[in-house]
């Protein structure tokens, strides 16, 4: 049934409005907003659709966002979850998480064991703020017990923003396809001035030595980039050395 007539005589067409949506003859709707709202009968599959994923995305940011905004200075340190306790590089991450903190930073890490856990020991040790940002995965790993500040994240593109977000530099420690997405991001982001520029320095020459060559005999050779992109990051064995050229252009 139409609506009454308009201004020009025409009969207008039944209008349903739904807050900024406007709905016309075959498409409107039973019923108003509220009460499909309120009404708890029905399948649950809408939980799993697009626009409710973005409501979930949205909130991640926001809790995240909340959960850091006051955080001090901070340096990200990534590194492998496998790194056995007790190792080299285990020790080596506790004391640069250690160093770090007496530079006046705080130690963000992926709040996993491994390397990431020697870091957030490094800082809580050093009595300083120690942040793990988790990741929901199909193998639980949880945060470990040297995280004061914890975040665990659904998607790891949120995950990704809050480790450039606040921090001011990156110390990558040897580790696996997880810490090498995570190095490409910051390195992307700094190459394509995404982010203001910041020190990324990987620790292990040992370890980090083939990349380098590959990137400079292969990526860097043939083109693909820039011979200035192999100044974007820094590589050391030593501890001083990688807190100072990670903090030295962050200071005020």
């Amino acid at each position: 049934m139409g609506m009454p007539d308009g201004p020009d005589g025409a009969e207008r067409p039944e209008e349903q409005r739904l807050g900024p949506v406007i709905r016309r003859r075959g498409q409107v709707q039973a019923g108003t907003t509220d009460q499909r709202l309120l009404d708890t009968e029905g399948d649950s599959e809408w939980v799993h659709t697009d626009p409710w994923r973005v409501m979930r995305i949205q909130s991640e940011f926001v809790e995240g966002f909340g959960a850091l905004a006051e955080l001090p200075s901070a340096i990200s340190v990534f590194g492998s979850a496998r790194t056995p306790a007790g190792s080299a590089e285990y020790e080596a991450g506790i004391r640069i998480g250690g160093a770090l903190v007496d530079a006046g930073f705080a130690v963000i890490t992926g709040g996993g064991p491994g390397a990431m856990e020697a870091a957030n020991r490094g800082a809580r040790e050093a009595q300083g703020v120690s942040v793990g940002l988790g990741i929901e995965l199909p193998f639980e790993q949880g945060l470990n017990p040297h995280v004061d500040i914890g975040v665990n994240f659904r998607y790891f593109f949120v995950r990704k923003t809050m480790f450039v977000k606040y921090a001011q530099g990156f110390v990558v420690l040897p580790g696996g396809l997880g810490t090498l997405d995570e190095l490409f991001e910051a390195l992307t982001l700094v190459q394509t001035r995404k982010v203001t520029r910041f020190p990324i320095v990987l620790f292990g020459t040992a370890y980090w030595g083939g990349l380098v060559e590959w990137l400079r005999d292969t990526v860097v050779a043939q083109g693909k980039a820039s011979e200035r992109d192999l100044l974007l990051f820094h590589v050391t064995d030593d501890v001083e050395e990688a807190v100072a050229l990670v903090t030295k252009e962050t200071r005020n």
